[in-house]
């Protein structure tokens, strides 16, 4: 089974997946972007506000290709349950916005580029907070992290929501984070 945390930056999914480690020892735990060279390259372009967004578009789906290939199908070919910090729903959500205004419907362009080989999320959690609040905790350190950019990367987030409600877990993460950790426990199968 595949699990994905979801959210804008500051909403504490890396707190949580790092949590979850402790207490589900036999899980494969990553992330995106990966610790591969692709990841290094869409780390690069995080770090530079001039970095063309469809040229970052395709650097994410690289290291998203190479994750499935690399970690994620062995992983589930193998039996394991495995936790994504991040995946495919970010790039719709975070490259969809930064893509507004240069291509038309552009969460629905990045969805088409991955639906030939991505393998969809069996679960996912989406960590429930307001942009103000994920800049404020983020530091708002790069173009990913302020608050009106993450205006529009929530509500890309709450069409994905609307449009496959049966595979989204809504958590709300104003609350301590020994309460979410609990929530997304009782989410999680087995």
């Amino acid at each position: 089974m595949l699990v994905t945390l979801e959210g804008l930056d500051g909403s504490g999914k890396t707190t949580v997946h790092e949590a979850l480690r402790d207490v589900r020892p036999d899980t494969v735990f990553t992330r995106e972007p990966t610790d591969s060279w692709y990841g290094e390259a869409v780390s690069r372009s995080i770090a530079d506000p001039e970095a063309d967004p469809l040229a970052e578009l395709f650097l994410y789906t690289a290291d998203h290709a190479d994750h499935l290939s690399r970690v994620v199908r062995p992983a589930l070919d193998d039996g394991r349950l495995v936790i994504s910090d991040r995946y495919s729903d970010s790039r719709y959500a975070y490259q969809g916005a930064a893509l507004e205004g240069r291509i038309d419907r552009p969460m629905e362009y990045v969805r088409e580029i991955h639906a030939p080989f991505t393998r969809p999320p069996d679960l996912t959690i989406y960590l429930d907070v307001d942009p103000e609040t994920g800049a404020r905790r983020s530091g708002a350190t790069n173009k990913f992290e302020q608050a009106y950019y993450l205006e529009a990367v929530a509500e890309n987030y709450e069409r994905l929501l609307e449009a496959d409600p049966e595979r989204f877990v809504r958590v709300d993460a104003t609350r301590s984070p020994e309460a979410v950790l609990e929530r997304v426990l009782d989410a999680l199968p087995g």
